[in-house]
C-alpha cells in the first residue's frame, strides 16, 4: 500500500512577512490622517471659541449702550462706564482681555478707538467705540455706537 502524502494548505513565512508590512503601513497611514483630522478640528473650535467670544463682547456693548443713557470712558483706568438713573454697568479694559462683572471677554486688540461725535476721546463721554482685533483674531472690526440724548448737550 502506498501512503499519499497530503500537502497542508498554509501560507509561506515570506507571504505572512509582506501581509504584516502592508497592515503595517495601512494602520500608519490612518493614524496619520487621524492625527491631521484632530488638528484639523482643533483648528475649527479655536476659531469658533475666538469668534463666539468677540460676538458675544459685540453683543453685550450693544446691548448697554441702548440700556444706558451716558457712556464714561477713562483712559488712565481703562474703564468703561455706563450710567442712568437706575444704575451703572462697568467694563475694564485690560492687556488682552476685557471684564465685565463676572464675565471675561479674552481678545486682543490691534487698535481701541473711543469716540465722541466723531473724535477721539480718552477722558469724559464718549457715543461709540470702534476696534480692531489683531491677525490672530482675525481682524474683525467692532463698532458699537449709540444716539446721543439732549441731556448729553446740555450737560456740557
Amino acid at each position: 500500500m502506498r501512503t499519499r502524502l497530503q500537502k497542508i494548505q498554509a501560507f509561506t513565512l515570506s507571504e505572512m512577512i509582506v501581509v504584516l508590512l502592508i497592515t503595517t503601513l495601512v494602520v500608519g497611514m490612518a493614524f496619520s490622517v487621524l492625527h491631521l483630522v484632530q488638528n484639523q478640528m482643533k483648528g475649527i473650535g479655536e476659531n469658533y471659541e475666538r469668534n463666539t467670544e468677540f460676538d458675544l463682547l459685540r453683543q453685550s456693548l450693544w446691548i448697554d449702550f441702548n440700556r444706558y443713557d451716558r457712556v464714561y470712558y477713562n483712559g488712565k483706568s481703562g474703564e468703561l462706564r455706563f450710567v442712568n438713573e437706575m444704575g451703572s454697568q462697568a467694563y475694564h479694559f485690560e492687556e488682552g482681555f476685557i471684564t465685565k462683572d463676572i464675565d471675561t471677554f479674552r481678545l486682543q486688540w490691534e487698535t481701541q478707538r473711543f469716540l465722541f461725535e466723531s473724535r477721539e476721546s480718552q477722558f469724559g463721554e464718549i457715543d461709540a467705540i470702534h476696534f480692531q482685533t489683531t491677525k490672530a483674531f482675525g481682524n474683525r472690526t467692532l463698532f458699537v455706537y449709540k444716539n446721543n440724548s439732549a441731556t448729553t448737550y446740555m450737560n456740557q
